[in-house]
């Protein structure tokens, strides 16, 4: 098994020279090179079954794996009950639309720290993922993996000590590992070599071999303020900011884990997806 690249969304070039329709997109990426797809429901869950079985079967067909992003404005940090049944209904319904789909993860934001302690934020976003898995199985969606995702905001719950602690809680959570998020909020302290190794021998050790080496990913560079963290997504081309992928996928090679890498690079994420996978191919061919 090896590491499989795609993308978030649809890129500029798809949209421009190819469609508007992510039912296009399977065919497309398999054409190109890439074997995943991310769909996105940042803004709110608005696809419909017909379109979501229609964009699964073509996945199928093209041999590409299919992810979904749940609405952004999820907060499961927030302890207002009236919050948390809203927060499961999105998940719900996530979960539904992947169901339709054939996707097999779903990438959950934890929300933000709403001036609590991080202890406490943390806490509350437990027992609010506990409530939400048992929600997602009694309506049927088990088969589906939740990921929670590390952040790129200072102030948003979502370091990577704070996703693997919600993993943590049950084998069927797969930590989104954000290594763009992870930089930013940082302020460019995790990257290199030595950065990455610390970060996946550290999920290993939380979650054990068999579920870390198959962590869901985010990467993309990402530009940064010294106060809140993220600002912006970039392109690979634009100049001064990282993270620096080799040094990821030379680590991954070496341990001969088979993550998904999902690229959020701001339009170019097809073409820098691309770039990764040629990256990581070279790295395979040093071993």
């Amino acid at each position: 098994m090896s590491a499989r690249f795609g993308v978030a969304g649809n890129s500029d070039t798809f949209t421009r020279t190819v469609s508007r329709a992510s039912a296009d997109a399977p065919a497309w990426l398999r054409s190109i090179g890439l074997d995943c797809y991310e769909y996105q429901c940042g803004q709110g869950v608005r696809v419909g079954e017909a379109t979501a079985r229609t964009i699964g079967a073509n996945a199928a067909r093209a041999g590409i794996a299919l992810s979904l992003h749940a609405p952004y404005f999820i907060n499961l940090s927030n302890p207002a009950p009236e919050a948390l049944a809203r927060n499961t209904g999105h998940v719900l319904a996530a979960c539904r639309a992947a169901q339709w789909m054939g996707a097999a993860r779903v990438v959950v934001h934890a929300g933000a720290l709403m001036g609590r302690g991080r202890a406490e934020a943390l806490e509350t976003a437990k027992a609010s993922l506990r409530e939400i898995l048992r929600a997602v199985r009694a309506a049927g969606y088990g088969e589906i993996a939740l990921c929670p995702e590390t952040m790129g905001k200072i102030n948003q719950l979502g370091d990577l000590e704070e996703v693997l602690a919600l993993c943590r809680m049950d084998e069927a959570l797969i930590p989104c590992v954000d290594f763009g998020h992870l930089y930013a909020r940082s302020l460019g302290a995790l990257d290199g070599a030595e950065a990455f190794s610390a970060m996946l021998d550290r999920m290993e050790d939380v979650l054990g071999a068999a579920r870390a080496r198959r962590f869901h990913s985010h990467f993309s560079k990402i530009e940064f303020t010294p106060r809140g963290g993220e600002k912006r997504h970039l392109r690979f081309a634009d100049p001064g900011w990282g993270p620096d992928f080799r040094p990821l996928a030379a680590e991954v090679v070496r341990r001969g884990w088979e993550p998904v890498f999902i690229c959020e690079s701001a339009g170019t994420q097809s073409e820098d997806a691309l770039e990764m996978r040629r990256i990581y191919d070279s790295c395979k061919g040093e071993e």
